[in-house]
């Protein structure tokens, strides 16, 4: 039934976002017309009409958003050899030795974590694994990489210890998800089917490249796996004016939206670059790193503001937030700060005062919560905060940051209720969300007449589901517009 077009979802209970206009569980009919749902009514209460879905009592939500997504390093992650487990520098070296080349001869791992590994990556230690084949290591924030010495002649860069950072690091990456576009549309389209099968009807394209032509092209070549928001980054930002590019307008497809500009403002917590008021333990120098001065953040707002296009400002560290609210304050530019990891008490009710959304990944606090407890020990704000800035009005919206983790929403809905994914307690269980408050986080719609009919069908109530049961939630069907794009 994948691109069945349906007229009528028949015994559906809902739930999150438009359950709250229903008096009970009992099942219902949900009418949809021109894509969008036209009505909603008790099972047998209207006549069946056109092609319809049995959902036999399974429980409706509406489609799922990721609002923070790397599409085609995403995308790409299944080619890459997956350096997650390393625990050392040793070991992340030993399993790029047995590494398949590409058809182009470089070897690339990506997803490696090495803030806590007990030994330090050396371009000896990498050479000896790689020999002359060129080999590139990317950390899973992708504010670093790894490159062994035929990989920084093959690109032009030199480091004592292999290691880029930041701005360096951000290159490597645009080179290396700077594929054949045929090859990238068609990892893109095959990892988009993947996401719809999780429930998945919508995502922010944060890819560090000009992608106005990329989306497009690929609607045209058949995509229509989701909706997609796609940004723009600083280095392309006079070519989006010039194109009269605008946030929120239609862009060559109904599907396809023009995203925010992205202004990536400091670092991360796993390579010591977030920038913080507190400084990191032994490092009595390093406060992190604001890559975009205040006075050019600002004046990047006002540009942006002045052509018609919201902002989305990537700060992770409490002095990132801050300087970021600030500019937000003095220009009146709309958008989001994304990630937020830290962040101080007085900046909670700024959000919603300026009416910017806090868009985070909840499953990031649990990947890093070993990594606060080392590097954020000393930090006096609050640590990868959820409940303390939806208290204070702040409107939340969730994502994964794939592939830095996976993009699946019920991890994330997960994370926000359980605040664990191991044994271990919840990590500061404070912050935790209710089901509908981390459903509401995920949507962008509603189940109600005159909502798109962007609906997934889940094998059972989200709102009894934990742990491991609700991060794994089984989804029957998802619709976009009411076309099938999954069934199970």
């Amino acid at each position: 039934m994948i691109g069945a077009e349906i007229d009528m979802i028949r015994g559906a209970r809902i739930a999150g976002p438009g359950r709250e206009f229903l008096m009970d569980d009992e099942p219902v009919d949900i009418v949809i017309a021109g894509g969008r749902i036209a009505d909603i009514a008790p099972t047998g209460a209207l006549r069946p009409v056109g092609e319809v879905l049995e959902a036999d009592g399974s429980w409706a939500v509406p489609g799922l958003w990721d609002n923070h997504v790397h599409t085609v390093q995403w995308a790409l992650a299944a080619e890459r050899l997956p350096l997650g487990d390393a625990r050392s520098a040793a070991e992340a070296a030993d399993l790029m030795r047995d590494a398949t080349p590409l058809p182009d001869g470089r070897v690339i791992g990506a997803g490696f974590r090495d803030a806590l590994w007990s030994d330090a990556p050396t371009l000896e230690l990498i050479d000896r694994a790689t020999g002359s084949t060129p080999a590139y290591l990317i950390n899973a924030d992708v504010h670093s990489a790894w490159l062994n010495t035929a990989a920084l002649r093959r690109e032009g860069f030199s480091a004592r210890d292999g290691i880029l950072r930041e701005e360096d690091a951000f290159e490597i990456s645009r080179r290396l998800n700077a594929v054949d576009p045929l090859h990238a549309d068609a990892a893109v389209r095959q990892a988009g089917e993947r996401a719809a099968a999780r429930g998945i009807t919508g995502l922010v394209d944060f890819d560090m490249a000009w992608n106005a032509d990329a989306w497009p092209r690929r609607i045209a070549s058949g995509f229509g796996a989701h909706r997609v928001e796609s940004a723009i980054y600083p280095f392309d930002l006079d070519r989006a004016i010039a194109a009269g590019l605008r946030t929120g307008e239609q862009h060559g497809s109904p599907l396809v939206h023009v995203g925010p500009l992205k202004i990536i403002t400091d670092g991360s917590l796993g390579t010591r670059t977030a920038a913080c008021s507190h400084h990191y333990p032994g490092e009595p120098e390093n406060f992190g790193v604001l890559n975009v001065p205040p006075a050019e953040l600002t004046d990047m707002l006002i540009t942006a503001t002045g052509a018609g296009l919201a902002v989305a400002v990537h700060a992770i560290g409490d002095r990132a937030v801050t300087a970021a609210l600030d500019a937000f304050t003095t220009t009146g530019a709309a958008g989001t700060i994304e990630h937020a990891q830290l962040v101080r008490h007085a900046d909670l009710a700024r959000f919603a005062r300026l009416d910017i959304a806090a868009s985070v990944q909840p499953q990031h606090a649990l990947d890093d919560r070993d990594l606060v407890g080392v590097h954020w020990a000393g930090q006096t704000s609050i640590g990868y905060p959820l409940a303390s800035l939806r208290d204070a009005g702040a409107r939340l919206m969730f994502g994964s940051d794939a592939p830095v983790a996976p993009l699946d929403p019920w991890h994330a809905i997960g994370a926000a209720v359980d605040r664990a994914d191991d044994d271990r307690e919840p990590w500061h269980p404070e912050e935790r969300l209710t089901i509908d408050q981390a459903l509401l986080a995920s949507t962008r719609s509603a189940i109600r007449p005159g909502e798109p009919a962007d609906v997934a069908l889940c094998g059972f109530d989200p709102r009894l589901a934990h742990g491991v049961e609700l991060r794994e939630m089984p989804v029957v069907a998802t619709l976009l517009a009411g076309r099938m794009t999954h069934a199970a």
